[in-house]
């Protein structure tokens, strides 16, 4: 796919879909700070987003502390030394080399100055209200579920393990996504990592994060280094399944 050289719209009326189309991981960033209103206009834009049962339970951690970032930043590095060594070889379909060598730099880049990283904003799930709901209602979900029979109930018993753990994440990363398009927006570079997942609960511990609340995303955010820029993806012909798979 050949890219644009238009200017990229940057803007509260810029066009959502020129937005969406120029919305790369930025990964390269300036340690210059942002200013906290900026950081509360991404939050509200997060909050606009829609959650299972309209329950909001989406809650953000946002850390611009020195001193809270470099310890994140310890163990960044430990889990992103560990994916560059493990899976920094494997270059997905449709990526030419040169595109993944610049993935790769672009990753030790982040690792190598997290310290400097302006904000993060650690996006998280307390489902503690909708388990206490839940709790109330145990007697009466237990036995809806009964009602279907045998065979039935121990199926939706056994997916509702899944179920539960996948709706928390679709309850989260449309925010997660509204917070990335706000970024972008705004001029603001930012990406989506999970990498912290492998070592959560040193993480949760190093923002004092409660056992009981669920994170399912860090965003490193800040001004980029260099341009915002066009997408490349493939071409929805390539990825579209009509009626079957």
């Amino acid at each position: 796919m050949v890219r644009s050289e238009r200017p990229v719209a940057v803007g509260a009326d810029a066009p959502i879909f020129e937005v969406m189309r120029t919305m790369r991981a930025i990964r390269r960033l300036r340690p210059d700070p942002v200013p906290d209103e900026l950081l509360i206009q991404l939050i509200e834009a997060a909050t606009w987003a829609p959650s299972g049962g309209n329950g909001q339970g989406f809650r953000f951690v946002v850390v611009t502390d020195r001193e809270r970032i470099a310890a994140v930043a310890k163990l960044w590095r430990e889990v992103t030394t560990f994916y560059a060594e493990a899976f920094g070889r494997i270059r997905p379909p449709g990526m030419t080399a040169e595109a993944h060598e610049k993935l790769g730099a672009a990753i030790l880049f982040q690792r190598d100055h997290f310290h400097e990283t302006p904000a993060l904003i650690v996006a998280c799930q307390d489902t503690s209200e909708q388990a206490a709901g839940f709790r109330g209602q145990a007697g009466h979900v237990l036995a809806t579920i009964a009602r279907l029979g045998p065979r039935r109930a121990l199926t939706i018993l056994r997916n509702t393990p899944r179920a539960t753990s996948l709706g928390s994440a679709a309850s989260t990363y449309p925010a997660v996504q509204n917070l990335l398009l706000a970024a972008r927006t705004l001029g603001l570079g930012a990406t989506i990592t999970t990498w912290h997942l492998l070592l959560e609960s040193e993480f949760k511990a190093a923002l004092d994060i409660p056992k009981s609340v669920q994170t399912y995303a860090i965003i490193p955010i800040g001004w980029p280094r260099g341009k915002l820029g066009p997408t490349s993806r493939r071409p929805p012909a390539e990825v579209i399944h009509r009626d079957h798979w």
